[in-house]
């Protein structure tokens, strides 16, 4: 028979804990992606970096200035991606508490899986389209400072192009055309991404006899592997967000205020 039930949101400490869980799993498994796929690509290129410094003078102190061989740095890349992972995640989590009513959505899974998606558009594909990842023995070390503050500031202002996007298709009125307002999400979308690609420096320092297709393999590679870290974060999240149901109890006191009922709460559940 009908009930009425009353869900007890979570608190952010269980949202937080959620999306640490969600992030190292997701960080292990792209930890895995690129062993298989990008592994092959830097070795690759490693060989490449090795045969060129054994034609110079320094050939006799290249193994011997090198700190961690490639067995630790194979055995690192799990560690690395999973502290990365569980550090994302963690982000994504706190983001979503604090932006859970903007996101509109329908239920919590949907609004982690929207979150999640933004951020793999904002912060890894628009800064892949003007710097994307360079294998060893590419790139000048002169202007390594410079490429890293150029590749922080692309990842900023694609989030900010995502946000961008979002308020754009909000702007249009609610009984307008789908293509309408996806056409203004777009647009603001491009508005703030070609602004970036244009105002930050480019960086051409790819060796001409560099080979073209281990330069794109490596590269299809590293973003692969961020896509998945990405894509398994935002399923994993939204799932663990489904099956706990409820909001953050952040969100529902902001709901309070605002006299809108919180998700979970007064909801008919039928036996």
């Amino acid at each position: 028979m009908p009930l009425t039930t009353t869900h007890n949101p979570p608190t952010f400490a269980t949202v937080l804990l959620r999306g640490l869980l969600a992030g190292l799993v997701a960080g292990l498994l792209a930890g895995a992606f690129g062993y298989l796929v990008g592994e092959p690509r830097i070795e690759a290129a490693i060989a490449i970096e090795e045969a060129a410094t054994h034609t110079g003078p320094v050939a006799d102190d290249h193994h011997e200035d090198e700190l961690v061989g490639r067995d630790g740095q194979r055995a690192g890349l799990f560690l690395a991606t999973g502290l990365f992972g569980t550090a994302m995640g963690g982000l994504l989590a706190t983001a979503y508490v604090l932006l859970r009513r903007r996101l509109r959505a329908t239920d919590d899974g949907r609004s982690a899986l929207l979150l999640a998606g933004g951020t793999l558009l904002g912060a890894v594909l628009v800064p892949f389209l003007k710097y994307p990842a360079n294998p060893p023995a590419v790139g000048d070390p002169d202007t390594i400072d410079q490429r890293t503050v150029a590749y922080l500031a692309l990842v900023v202002l694609g989030l900010v192009a995502v946000w961008a996007g979002t308020l754009g298709y909000r702007s249009v009125r609610a009984d307008a055309p789908v293509w309408q307002r996806f056409g203004a999400g777009i647009g603001g979308f491009l508005l703030v991404t070609v602004v970036g690609y244009v105002v930050l420096p480019s960086f051409q320092e790819v060796p001409d006899d560099f080979p073209a297709t281990l330069l794109w393999n490596f590269r299809l590679a590293s973003l692969g592997t961020q896509v998945v870290l990405w894509a398994a974060i935002g399923l994993l999240f939204s799932a663990l967000m489904s099956r706990g149901g409820g909001r953050p109890e952040s969100a529902r006191h902001a709901d309070d205020r605002s006299g809108e009922p919180a998700i979970g709460q007064g909801t008919p559940a039928h036996l």
